[in-house]
């Protein structure tokens, strides 16, 4: 990229040569580039001699003379608010409440010391310091992945590409039952309709399980068409009942804890553009 904008650069320099007497509106039309940058580069490059090709590089944005180290004084205070919370603070100072109180430090100030402006060096100084305890990587358990076709998730999606009915049902319009096997990841089945209720849900996993053999267990969420209400007579859900009936060990995920359920969008997806 540097490249480019050395021969926009150099192309800046051979117009100012050839026609002195164009305007600005002229120049950025000829180059391509804007007004203002083609206010910025005549002025650079009509102080130096024309022969000198190191102006039409970039300056570096980092600073000529970086700021000295904050003094040792400065860097104990912070510490010492830090440890010992001024008057009428009941809880440990962080960068910002730290440089508030740094900011009314009179005797730091008499002493004419320069002192942090952002919190960034507070929370580097705490950091170098042992206040602040580096963050450490988080180690989860490794879940063992079951065996092919034995562990199955059930979830319903719905379908996002259907328009709601203006008359009619607004959300839930069509939806689609993805049945995934969690040892492959593999879409063993999908069914999809505009009318799962808790006796058409059931018929698809049957429908499945008779093509595709039992699995020892399958996951459901808190769908009340697979596990029912508690307040409703039939209660387990004939689902429930049904799986238990074949010896299909039902899971049912926690509520609140929809990462339990790996379905992905991707299956729903394809599932949808299938029909």
């Amino acid at each position: 990229m540097e490249a480019v904008y050395c021969a926009a650069r150099a192309n800046l320099q051979c117009l100012l040569r050839q026609h002195p007497d164009w305007m600005r509106p002229q120049l950025a039309q000829a180059t391509g580039m804007s007004i203002s940058w083609i206010d910025k580069w005549e002025k650079r490059l009509l102080r130096v001699p024309q022969d000198d090709e190191q102006v039409l590089h970039g300056l570096s944005r980092a600073p000529h003379h970086p700021r000295g180290r904050l003094d040792q004084q400065v860097v104990d205070r912070v510490l010492e608010i830090r440890d010992d919370p001024p008057e009428g603070l009941s809880r440990t100072p962080g960068p910002r409440a730290i440089l508030y109180y740094l900011d009314r430090d009179e005797s730091l100030k008499e002493q004419g010391l320069r002192l942090p402006t952002s919190t960034r060096t507070i929370h580097r100084l705490l950091q170098e310091n042992g206040r602040i305890a580096a963050r450490q990587p988080r180690l989860t358990d490794p879940i063992e992945r079951p065996k092919p076709m034995e562990h199955w998730q059930l979830d319903f999606k719905d379908a996002s590409t259907v328009p709601a009915d203006p008359h009619g049902k607004r959300q839930h319009v069509v939806e689609t039952l993805n049945i995934i096997d969690k040892g492959t990841s593999i879409l063993v089945a999908h069914h999809i309709r505009s009318d799962f209720t808790a006796e058409t849900a059931l018929a698809a996993v049957a429908e499945t399980f008779s093509s595709h053999g039992l699995p020892a267990s399958i996951t459901l969420d808190r769908d009340t068409r697979w596990v029912g209400a508690p307040q409703d007579s039939d209660f387990p859900a004939a689902l429930v009942r049904f799986c238990q009936s074949l010896g299909v060990a039902v899971l049912i995920c926690d509520p609140r804890h929809p990462n339990k359920m790996g379905l992905s969008n991707a299956l729903t997806a394809r599932s949808i553009r299938s029909v």
